[in-house]
């Protein structure tokens, strides 16, 4: 028996035989992506709760261990035994390839598998990771009748007190894998074939990131200052430019830009120089006295904590608000909650009192607009107020994306591209622990876990503060240049909302 390849290996193999062999021989060029330990972490929340919801009693887990020799035969230990209940993480092996079943049901029908992802739909590299443990499994004792995949359902409505039945959705792949599983020996035979050789030449382009991003791409891919990718929109059309040996922006033909937005980044690339009407002064001018800038950071769980919520629903837990009363005449309000309860009704009352005084409320994109929806439905009862205040919201990306762009931005209107760019005084690098979204996401669940010290809640909470107070001082700035209005933002001192 040979093994030594995983699944997620020959998945790997799938997207790109160089990310296979790096992976196996240079281990060392992985450039980890800071998001992916919180992907991990929904899904082995979503996997203990799926344990839960399928045990009818007396349930098997089989532990993982190095190399899965004990998992392999522990497996085959629990299937000789006459029973029903079903087996997680049960363990097998065919031809040197290695899988882990999610939850191995037993039943006076025979086997049936089910494979268990955090996601909220079926994707095409879901049937494919079934369609391999189908090809292993057929071979086993624990041949499978049919093969399901539950995936997460975000219509479910948590009602509290640990009750997730409904929580995950299943599809039933059977009759879907068929064609899949025919090439998984050939599959097999390539990846094999690939680590016993030198390391594979292949071509960049649109599977680096796609299904998965690739840890391997700044080893890959050529560098440049302005790589193909800053271009929005070239997704479809990167593979046939990197095929001709394109790589730099700069280095493409006029005739090879197909929107305005991309003739724009090229412009700005090729001249080293922003772009820069006077339009937004005028999109500005009218707004008046006083102008409230708005920032909310925001948490969501893929298994719901809070009754009432539903999984990956954005949950509000502060918001940051600078209030210019006059040109130049700044105040500031902040609010954050700590408790670890659902803290949306005293954030939501707290901001309609840091309101109250007409004026445009300025964001940047919509994604507080959607905050304050989130709000209205879950306080009901504020509804009116909070609708209210959606109709003051201003979004400044738009009018920044309609007049301005610089080259060091790289194809991104984001704020945390553009503000180097206009006020490099406000850099986010000069923040500690938290500097952007996903730090904040983090650092919330450390502060509201309940093994937390008061000392090191202490600190989150002054480092969460300090973020979202510079995400909406970065809007006052943006504000302001956009207007053609000098000088350096500060921030006055803190007036606490809650």
């Amino acid at each position: 028996m040979s093994i030594g390849l995983s699944k997620s290996r020959l998945m790997s193999f799938l997207q790109c035989p160089k990310r296979l062999w790096l992976e196996k021989r240079r281990p060392d060029l992985v450039t980890l992506d800071p998001q992916q330990a919180a992907v991990f972490a929904m899904g082995h929340e979503v996997g203990d709760v799926a344990r839960r919801l399928y045990d009818s009693g007396g349930g098997v887990m089989i532990e993982y261990d190095a190399g899965l020799t004990a998992a392999l035969q522990r497996t085959g230990e629990v299937l000789a035994q006459r029973s029903t209940a079903p087996v997680f993480e049960a363990t097998f092996e065919r031809d040197g390839l290695l899988v882990r079943a999610d939850v191995l049901e037993r039943g006076r029908k025979g086997p049936r598998l089910v494979e268990v992802k955090a996601s909220t739909k079926v994707k095409d590299e879901h049937v494919t990771d079934c369609a391999i443990q189908s090809w292993v499994l057929e071979a086993s004792v624990a041949r499978p009748r049919s093969v399901s995949l539950a995936h997460v359902d975000n219509a479910f409505v948590y009602p509290g007190d640990g009750r997730y039945a409904g929580l995950l959705k299943e599809q039933d792949l059977s009759a879907d894998l068929a064609p899949q599983r025919e090439e998984v020996p050939a599959w097999l035979r390539g990846a094999k074939q690939v680590l016993r050789g030198p390391e594979p030449q292949a071509q960049i382009g649109t599977r680096c990131f796609s299904p998965y991003a690739c840890p391997f791409e700044s080893y890959c891919w050529k560098s440049t200052d302005h790589p193909l990718t800053d271009l929005p929109g070239i997704d479809r059309r990167l593979d046939d430019l990197l095929a001709r040996d394109y790589h730099d922006v700069r280095d493409l033909p006029e005739g090879e830009l197909r929107t305005d937005d991309q003739r724009r980044v090229w412009r700005a690339a090729r001249r080293g120089r922003p772009e820069v009407s006077r339009g937004a002064r005028a999109e500005l001018a009218d707004l008046g006295w006083p102008r409230y800038y708005l920032d909310f950071e925001t948490i969501a769980f893929a298994v719901p904590r809070w009754a009432g919520t539903r999984p990956y629903q954005p949950l509000p837990f502060q918001w940051s608000l600078h209030v210019e009363t006059a040109p130049g005449a700044l105040e500031h309000a902040e609010f954050l909650d700590l408790t670890g309860e659902l803290p949306v009704r005293a954030l939501a009352k707290a901001l309609i009192d840091a309101t109250r005084h007409q004026g445009p409320v300025l964001t940047y994109t919509g994604y507080e607009q959607r905050c304050l929806r989130i709000l209205a439905d879950l306080c009901p009862d504020l509804r009116g107020q909070l609708d209210a205040l959606g109709t003051r919201l201003v979004d400044l990306h738009p009018i920044v994306k309609r007049h301005y762009y610089h080259p060091a931005m790289h194809g991104s209107w984001s704020i945390k591209a553009l503000l180097p760019t206009i006020a490099p005084e406000l850099d986010y690098a000069r923040l500690e622990e938290i500097q952007d979204g996903n730090g904040a996401q983090q650092a919330y669940l450390d502060a509201i876990a309940p093994a937390v010290s008061p000392a090191r809640r202490s600190q989150i909470r002054q480092r969460l503060l300090d973020y979202c107070k510079q995400d909406t001082l970065a809007m006052v700035a943006v504000a302001r240049y956009l207007e053609g209005r000098s000088g350096a933002v500060r921030s006055p001192a803190r007036r606490p909302a809650g």
